[in-house]
């Protein structure tokens, strides 16, 4: 049975969202106040409660309205185009249906709570005590950069594969 394209992609971003959402209210349970924080492996990873009201790594913070209406203007663009990113590739389709799904996930928290919850937070202790870390994340942005990077590989692919066009003759 042949599946549609547009089908695996959809499904897929469900399945993105229901595990980002269902994540992040596990996170919310067990974390119930922003700035909350649980050891998972001390030294490593632990589990934050961080609202996070801008864009990536925080960028644009407290413009949280602004970026829902980017999230949605990302979302209508990307349906329109998805056939200039492989969709009739497997690869195509499951980098597509990451991103879609990635992007409504952080859209529904913005859009119902007021902010993207961010719930990952992975770091190491230095030898001063101090401590470097990698800003916290969530399921949806873990989505969205598997599903980014995958469409850069197959674009690159794409482009090696491409003939390189003669010069014209004069």
């Amino acid at each position: 049975m042949k599946v549609p394209l547009n089908l695996r992609i959809m499904v897929l971003a469900a399945l993105v969202l229901v595990i980002d959402q269902v994540t992040k209210r596990i996170v919310l349970h067990i974390l119930p106040a922003i700035g909350d924080e649980q050891a998972v492996i001390p030294g490593f990873l632990r589990l934050v409660h961080w609202g996070n009201t801008g864009a990536a790594w925080s960028l644009f913070r407290g413009y949280n309205g602004l970026l829902a209406l980017v999230s949605i203007a990302a979302l209508v663009v990307l349906f329109y185009t998805r056939r200039h990113f492989s969709v009739h590739t497997l690869g195509g389709q499951i980098s597509l249906g990451l991103i879609f799904g990635g992007i409504l996930g952080n859209l529904v928290d913005r859009l119902r709570i007021g902010h993207v919850v961010d719930f990952l937070y992975f770091y190491v202790i230095r030898r001063d005590g101090g401590e470097t870390g990698f800003p916290a994340f969530n399921v949806a942005d873990s989505a969205i950069c598997l599903g980014v990077g995958l469409l850069v590989i197959l674009s690159w692919n794409n482009e090696s594969t491409q003939p390189v066009p003669s010069e014209p003759k004069t």
